[in-house]
């Protein structure tokens, strides 16, 4: 007796509602992404949202299938009316479950350094956020979160070596 063809082979069908089925069964991550800012002194762009009590950087959590670069695009046209293309991915951190929350992956991609003219282009867009501004590092570390400051530090050292930093909790 002949053995049996995969099922993928027999019965494409069946094989994709098979694969469909296995798919709803997985667990679902959520995904950020922000983008590490500067202007020409080197400052890191933060912003304020008015839904937590911290700083963060700019961006946000992706919607259903997109890709975190797209996030990143689409949260800042949004919140900021910047329209940025995101450059190398410096940092993803796997961040574990907390409070209500599952647990996440959280991407830092390299939004560049702006000139004068996207800086004054600059506003806000929607009513997420309180304010922006520009931060030296040391400013950055007191307004952010310690877990958001020290992935923003990593990324902060990505660019420095041009390699990615890859984070659980924050820490390497």
């Amino acid at each position: 007796m002949p053995p049996e063809e995969p099922l993928y082979e027999r019965d494409p069908e069946a094989w994709r509602a098979y694969l469909a089925e296995g798919n709803a069964t997985q667990p679902r991550k959520r995904v950020g992404a922000d983008a590490l800012i500067r202007d020409a002194a080197g400052r890191l762009l933060l912003v304020d949202p008015k839904y937590k009590p911290d700083w963060d950087l700019p961006g946000g959590m992706s919607e259903a299938n997109e890709p975190p670069t797209e996030t990143v695009r689409r949260e800042l046209k949004e919140e900021l009316g910047l329209d940025l293309h995101p450059g190398q991915l410096l940092c993803i951190n796997w961040v574990s479950p907390h409070g209500p929350w599952d647990d996440s992956l959280m991407f830092i991609f390299d939004g560049g350094i702006l000139n004068e003219h996207q800086i004054a282009g600059l506003s806000l867009h929607d009513n997420e956020l309180r304010a922006f501004k520009f931060c030296s590092e040391n400013e950055a570390a007191k307004r952010l979160r310690p877990y958001v400051w020290r992935r923003t530090h990593a990324a902060l050292n990505s660019l420095r070596t041009g390699k990615t930093s890859y984070l659980q909790d924050g820490y390497r």
